[in-house]
């Protein structure tokens, strides 16, 4: 990359209006250090003020017509780009903020050749880290999960999906995937690896373009010197949003794999959703009806 890398932001909106405002407000101090070019707002048909909002602080609005989803909202902000005049794009939830200087420590990370990915730090308001470095799923991976629990298994190399070690967020590293929330992409990797998967609607897009780019040759650097805040978000307690991150999961590990894998994979997250169910937790209840009853899942994001 030159010496100021040229940086685009594509932030994807549904109905974002009471998040948006911060979001675009952190970006010139979060883009210190870097050549911010353009800043996008891929608006998924919100009925609210966001669109609005993003014009009044000189943002570029494209609409996506529709609630496609994240994956297609980044690809229509990515399309609305001359990528010729960019060295990298960071994709940003609106419930995000950048800390000062973030983008230049994410950038400097892709001169490392090879890396098409760069992926920062994630905290709560209370500064708190949150495990946001994952590993490829495997069938073994989601029976520990299933059994022991996610938080435990994470804590065991190899174990669970989830990283959620401490220390392992102290240190710059290569991860398999990582949170989608907030990603800068070379527009090298961009271009070759091509758009993300807008099947998915909502979660696992992240996971697959990951796991797309690296069988191309373009790994994923964590970059614990970039700080994004994260103010929350209702895949936890949202439970049409936590049954549908939990059976797209499955529909991406079918994608890759073969019947019997999938299978045992499939048979794992159903006793991990019906345990935490049995325990009383809403969402897991609504994500085992999708797992046993494909009928009931939706096919597109209600408007």
């Amino acid at each position: 990359m030159p010496a100021v890398p040229r940086v685009a932001v594509v932030i994807v909106t549904y109905n974002s209006a009471k998040i948006l405002g911060g979001c675009l407000d952190s970006l010139a101090a979060g883009a210190r250090g870097v050549d911010l070019r353009e800043i996008v707002v891929a608006d998924n048909a919100s009925k609210d003020e966001s669109a609005d909002l993003a014009r009044r602080a000189g943002a570029t609005v494209v609409q996506v017509g529709r609630n496609a989803g994240y994956a297609a909202g980044f690809n229509a902000g990515v399309a609305a780009l001359d990528l010729e005049r960019l060295d990298a794009v960071m994709v940003l939830e609106p419930r995000l903020r950048l800390r000062p200087g973030c983008l230049a420590p994410l950038a400097a990370a892709l001169d490392e050749p090879g890396r098409g990915i760069t992926a920062p730090r994630l905290v709560g308001l209370d500064g708190h880290t949150h495990p946001s470095l994952r590993r490829a799923p495997t069938v073994r991976r989601a029976w520990a999960e299933a059994l022991i629990g996610g938080r435990l298994a994470g804590r065991i190399a190899a174990l669970g999906e989830v990283i959620t070690d401490p220390a392992v967020y102290e240190r710059p590293g290569q991860a398999e995937w990582a949170t989608g929330a907030a990603l800068l992409m070379s527009v090298k990797a961009l271009t070759e690896v091509g758009p993300w998967d807008e099947s998915f609607l909502l979660y696992s897009e992240e996971t697959e373009y990951a796991l797309r780019a690296a069988e191309r040759g373009w790994s994923l650097w964590y970059e614990p010197a970039a700080t994004v805040e994260h103010i929350g978000g209702d895949a936890k307690v949202n439970p049409m949003l936590a049954a549908l991150l939990t059976v797209n999961k499955v529909r991406l590990f079918r994608r890759r794999r073969g019947p019997v894998s999938t299978m045992a994979y499939y048979l794992a997250v159903v006793v991990g959703e019906s345990i935490r169910a049995l325990r009383g937790r809403r969402a897991a209840r609504e994500a085992v009806v999708w797992l046993l009853r494909p009928s009931r899942r939706i096919q597109a994001l209600p408007d």
